[in-house]
């Protein structure tokens, strides 16, 4: 990989398999390459999960996830951009703590969480 630094991330409003709206990030990188990953949410709803966030209100039942992918491109592209892409835990501990909850409950749980958390 010539240049691993985050230039861009892109979030969008995508369906699930169950036809819910769920979230889509696209990351570009210096070098050219670029990826993009779905985050459906599970359908485990156990006591020590991490809370999937969700809009609530009328839209989609509830399900829409506009709040969520307004967080993604306000507050956790701007802690992406720059960063090398091949540090997976360094990312994964900026955004637990730029999150600042235990269960991941204000930007929302449907991130790579570290190894122990």
């Amino acid at each position: 990989m010539r240049d691993p630094r985050i230039t861009a991330v892109h979030p969008r409003r995508v369906w699930d398999s169950r036809g819910r709206p769920t979230i889509e990030v696209e990351v570009r990188l210096a070098s050219g390459a670029h990826g993009r990953a779905i985050a459906p949410a599970g359908a485990s709803t156990g006591s020590g999960e991490a809370v999937d966030r969700r809009d609530g209100g009328e839209p989609f039942g509830g399900f829409d996830v506009r709040r969520a992918v307004e967080a993604v491109g306000v507050e956790i592209a701007p802690l992406l951009v720059s960063r090398d892409a091949r540090d997976q835990d360094g990312i994964d501990r900026a955004m637990i703590t730029l999150d600042g909850t235990p269960n991941k409950s204000r930007l929302g749980a449907r991130v790579r969480t570290h190894k122990g958390d």
